[in-house]
C-alpha cells in the first residue's frame, strides 16, 4: 500500500523515518553543541528516534548559568540520593509522563552512616532520640553523625543509657563541615522545620529522609515512632515509596554602585549569593509603610508589577505553608511547577498563578517603587533588596527525597485532614432521617423538625 506525500509515491514505513529524520533534525539544530545526553531524559516510546537521539549526543543548551531541571515530567532528571540511595529503576516504564507511585527508594550497597536531627529545645524528643541513636549504634551497627550543639545539651545526661554511647557519636559543625557524600541515610525527630534544616544542610544532592512526627504541626513528618524499629527496619531493606520534594534554587544578584572601575570589576567577578528552598521565598515592603512594587519577569518577558504588601514564590511543598494562608491552592508535591502568590495584592483580580517548572523568574524592585523590598529563603537570611538587585528563581535538579509512611497520596491527603482539617464539617442529614418531611406542613422548617427529633430522642 502507498501514499502520495510531496508529489512522491513512498511506502509508510519509509515515511516514518523521514518523519522521524526530521525531528532528529529540528532538534540538533535547536542543540547548538554537543554533550553526552543525561540518561534521565524523557523516554520516547519510539525505539528508533529513541536510538539516534541518544546516539547523536544532543541536548538543547537552556539560558542561564546555573543546572536547571529538564524533566518536564518529574521534579527533577537526578535519582541518585547521597553516596547509597536512588529511586528503584524499571527498565519495563516506557510511559512518557512519570506515575509517582514508581518513585520508590533502593539502596545498591547497604547505607552504613545516618545523620539524626532532633528539635531543639523540647524537652519530648529527648528519650525518643536516645534510644533511636542506642539502636542505631548497638543494634544496627551504623555511624551516627549529630550536631555539635545537641553533644552540649546538659538534658541528655540525665539518661543513663546516653553515656554509654556518646563517644560513640560523630559530631559536625554548621557551616563549618561539608556533610556532602558523607550521609547515607537521615532521621528527623521532631516537625515540619526538622525537614526543613535537613534540607537548609544539603544545598546539592540530599540523601533519602525518614521523619518522625514529634513537633505540633507534623504536616511532613509521616512517621510516628512508637514503633520505629519495625519502620525503620523496612526503610533500609529498600524498596519504599518516595515523594520528591522539588526546591527552589535562588540566585540575589547585587548591583554594582562602586565608581571605582577597579572595585567594580572585582565586584563582578564576586560570585553571586546561592540558596536552595524548599517551602518558598517571600519578597515583601518590610517597615516600609508604602506599597511593594516588585516586577515579574518569565524566562525574560515582564509578565507584570505586583503592588501589594509582597511576593510569595513557591514549591508545591510549600503550597500548603504561607502560599496558602495567603489565599493560593494546594499542590501536591509531586506536580512540577512553581506557585506564584501575592501578597495582599492593590488589585481584585490579582489571583495566583502555577507556573511550570524549570522556567526562571526573575524579580526586581521596579524603579518607580517609593521603597526598597526585604527578602527572606525558607524563613531565613533576611535581607534587604535594593534598586537595581534582581533575584533569580528557578526549579533545582536538587529534590528531597522524602521516604512516605504508606504512599504519595494517602500520606498527603492524611496531612491535610489531620494538620489542616480539609474539608471537614458537619454531616448533611439523610432524607431518611427527616421522618416527618413528607407529612408536615407548609409552615413547618427544617429546623423546627431538627428540634422535634431531639426531644422525641431526648424522651426516649
Amino acid at each position: 500500500m502507498t501514499s502520495l506525500w510531496v508529489g512522491s509515491d513512498l511506502d509508510l514505513p519509509t515515511l516514518r523515518k523521514c518523519r522521524l529524520a526530521e525531528k532528529l533534525e529540528f532538534r540538533l539544530d535547536c542543540a547548538g553543541s554537543k554533550k553526552a545526553h543525561s540518561e534521565h531524559s524523557i523516554k520516547y516510546s519510539d525505539d528508533v528516534f529513541n536510538r539516534d537521539f541518544r546516539e547523536s549526543g544532543a541536548t538543547q543548551k537552556r539560558s542561564g548559568t546555573w543546572p536547571r531541571t529538564r524533566s518536564l515530567n518529574a521534579p527533577s532528571p537526578v535519582q541518585h540520593f547521597g553516596p547509597c540511595g536512588r529511586i528503584m529503576k524499571n527498565s519495563a516504564m516506557v510511559m512518557t509522563i512519570q506515575d509517582p507511585a514508581s518513585q520508590r527508594l533502593t539502596w545498591y550497597k547497604p547505607p552504613l552512616t545516618v545523620l539524626v536531627i532532633k528539635k531543639v529545645r523540647d524537652a519530648s524528643v529527648y528519650s525518643p532520640f536516645v534510644k533511636l541513636v542506642r539502636w542505631l549504634i548497638e543494634e544496627k551497627r551504623m555511624v551516627v553523625f549529630v550536631e555539635t550543639a545537641v553533644m552540649d545539651d546538659p538534658h541528655l545526661d540525665q539518661f543513663p543509657e546516653f553515656p554509654s554511647v556518646k563517644d560513640r557519636l560523630m559530631t559536625f559543625r554548621l557551616g563549618k563541615d561539608d556533610l556532602t557524600d558523607k550521609i547515607d541515610f537521615i532521621v528527623c525527630l521532631g516537625g515540619d522545620g526538622t525537614l526543613l534544616y535537613a534540607s537548609q544542610l544539603f544545598q546539592q544532592s540530599v540523601p533519602p529522609v525518614m521523619a518522625f512526627y514529634l513537633g505540633s504541626l507534623g504536616f511532613l513528618t509521616p512517621f510516628r515512632f512508637d514503633n520505629f524499629q519495625e519502620q525503620v527496619n523496612n526503610v533500609l531493606e529498600g524498596n519504599a515509596a518516595l515523594t520528591l520534594r522539588s526546591r527552589l534554587r535562588c540566585i540575589l544578584v547585587k548591583k554594582t554602585d562602586t565608581s571605582n572601575a577597579e572595585e567594580a570589576e572585582s565586584v563582578k567577578k564576586e560570585t553571586p549569593a546561592s540558596f536552595l528552598v524548599l517551602n518558598e521565598v517571600v519578597i515583601d515592603r518590610g517597615p516600609s509603610p508604602y506599597l511593594s512594587n516588585i516586577d515579574l519577569y518569565l524566562d525574560g518577558k515582564h509578565i507584570t508589577s505586583v503592588q501589594g504588601d509582597g511576593l510569595i514564590v513557591s514549591t508545591p511543598t510549600g503550597s500548603t505553608a504561607y502560599a496558602v494562608a495567603a489565599g493560593a491552592s494546594m499542590i501536591h508535591p509531586s506536580v512540577p511547577a512553581i506557585m506564584v502568590t501575592p501578597i495582599c495584592p492593590h488589585s481584585l483580580s490579582f489571583r495566583p498563578i502555577v507556573v511550570p517548572a524549570g522556567v526562571q523568574l526573575k524579580i526586581s524592585v521596579s524603579p518607580e517603587s517609593r521603597n526598597t523590598s526585604w527578602v527572606s529563603f525558607d524563613g531565613r537570611n533576611r535581607q534587604e533588596l535594593v534598586h537595581g538587585d534582581s533575584l533569580r528563581v528557578t526549579t533545582s535538579i536538587y529534590p528531597v527525597p522524602s521516604i512516605c509512611s504508606q504512599d504519595q497520596i494517602s500520606d498527603w491527603f492524611d496531612s491535610l485532614a489531620e494538620c489542616l482539617h480539609w474539608n471537614v464539617r458537619k454531616r448533611q442529614k439523610h432524607m431518611e432521617e427527616l421522618e416527618d418531611l413528607t407529612c408536615s406542613s407548609s409552615n413547618d422548617t427544617l429546623d423546627s423538625l431538627d428540634r422535634e427529633t431531639v426531644v422525641k430522642e431526648q424522651l426516649s
